[in-house]
């Protein structure tokens, strides 16, 4: 793999798989079961998952190849764990690009009326899809350097709302605001969780990366700081300005047309939707890098592994990810995946957290590596957060997660030999 990718352009690519549709639903859903003490939950809630993030900065400062949560589990507790980690990685990688690609048409349709349904959703779905795979095929310095842009152009928007908002923000309002009788706080306690989520995507193609054991912790620490911030903010604003936020389906093009006028309301529209595609060009960049890593170990047809002889990508797996994905979301079966990406995230979570202690036993530390301070305390933190953040789920969450990893068990038997042969462990 040609190692292409700066330390900043890795910074950009961390960002814009974390903020996502997420944030433009996350003021209303937020309030409503916590009301105006949300804006602290989101500070919590970024300082817990600071304890996921550091624990995926010390693993990545061991390794210079892709696979992420992946290659850290199956060095640390060894193939059969790794699998199960990688293959409910990509599973959620999956679910994402489909899921992301309905929304991509559903939030194209509030400027272009007929992405909502037909032709034109087929079109708003496939075109962009498309695009983002052959640019992601071309070289990972294009895949990168697209997500970087996109990072910037959904980032605009949210401090032109923050900037501007913050001078119209009633504090008595943004402290006044009363939780539904009838929020679902387990249900609040994952959306805040996965807010943050994507960062663990952020070491995928590391073999692609020029420094990354020195730069995906960089990345990670100052993703973190920087989303924390802007979520905090743009709560505060969207608490202070838009009066019932609870009951509002789009909180923050609401608040913004209330403090900038119509084109506010525009303009974080067009933020929203450039939010969802900037999350799902990290995506198509990331997920096939767990399959060529699955592939490269001997899990899965030996094509997955080879790379573009001019581009030097895993141009297969690429093309293999979007063929499920595709129609994936044309058909709409895509929903159980999604219900599945959240017990899959956690047991990548988990899987690293709890790995990290024993990546300091078994592995030689390298230089100037990046550490946890405090021992063990933070990864078995970040471990029992998992487990906290798994009882707040549905149990058809578990359940679809629980039907993931018996498949997974299954494939698990059929790894490919050295000699190309397909043999029962």
């Amino acid at each position: 793999m040609r190692r292409a990718v700066s330390r900043w352009e890795l910074v950009g690519f961390s960002i814009n798989d974390v903020i996502g549709s997420g944030v433009y639903l996350l003021p209303a859903a937020a309030a409503a079961s916590l009301g105006s003490a949300s804006t602290g939950a989101v500070v919590l809630a970024g300082l817990a998952v600071l304890l996921l993030v550091l624990c995926f900065a010390e693993a990545a400062s061991y390794f210079d190849k892709p696979g992420s949560a992946y290659l850290y589990t199956r060095e640390a507790f060894g193939e059969l764990v790794g699998f199960q980690v990688g293959w409910m990685t990509w599973l959620a990688r999956v679910a994402s690009v489909a899921s992301l690609s309905v929304g991509f048409s559903r939030a194209l349709g509030y400027l272009w009326p007929s992405a909502k349904e037909g032709f034109g959703q087929s079109l708003a779905i496939a075109i962009p899809l498309l695009l983002l795979t052959a640019i992601n095929i071309v070289g990972v310095k294009g895949g990168a350097r697209t997500a970087v842009f996109l990072a910037v152009t959904k980032t605009v928007p949210l401090l032109i709302f923050i900037g501007v908002g913050i001078f119209f923000v009633s504090t008595p309002l943004a402290l006044s605001v009363e939780p539904r009788a009838d929020g679902n706080l387990g249900e609040t306690v994952l959306l805040l969780l996965f807010a943050y989520a994507g960062f663990e995507n952020t070491a995928a193609p590391a073999g692609e990366f020029k420094n990354p054991r020195r730069d995906v912790p960089f990345a990670l620490v100052v993703q973190i700081g920087v989303v924390t911030l802007i979520y905090t903010a743009v709560q505060w604003v969207t608490l202070g300005t838009l009066p019932g936020v609870i009951e509002s389906k789009t909180p923050l093009a609401d608040a913004a047309a209330r403090f900038l006028g119509g084109w506010g309301g525009l303009l974080m529209t067009v933020g929203g939707v450039l939010s969802i595609l900037g999350t799902n060009s990290n995506t198509v960049l990331a997920g096939p890098r767990y399959l060529y890593a699955l592939a490269r170990d001997g899990f899965g047809p030996a094509a997955l592994a080879t790379l573009h002889p001019r581009f030097r990508t895993p141009a297969v797996a690429i093309l293999v990810q979007t063929g499920i994905a595709l129609p994936l979301a044309f058909s709409g079966s895509f929903e159980f995946l999604a219900t599945l990406s959240v017990v899959a995230r956690l047991a990548t979570y988990f899987g690293t957290a709890v790995a990290v202690p024993m990546l300091r036993r078994k592995l030689a530390q390298p230089a100037n590596a990046f550490r946890i301070p405090g021992g063990p305390v933070i990864p078995v933190a970040a471990a029992v957060l998992c487990v906290v953040f798994a009882m707040s789920a549905e149990r058809k969450n578990l359940i679809a997660g629980a039907i993931a990893l018996s498949i997974g068990f299954v494939l698990y038997r059929f790894q490919r030999r050295p000699d190309g042969k397909v043999a029962l462990e």
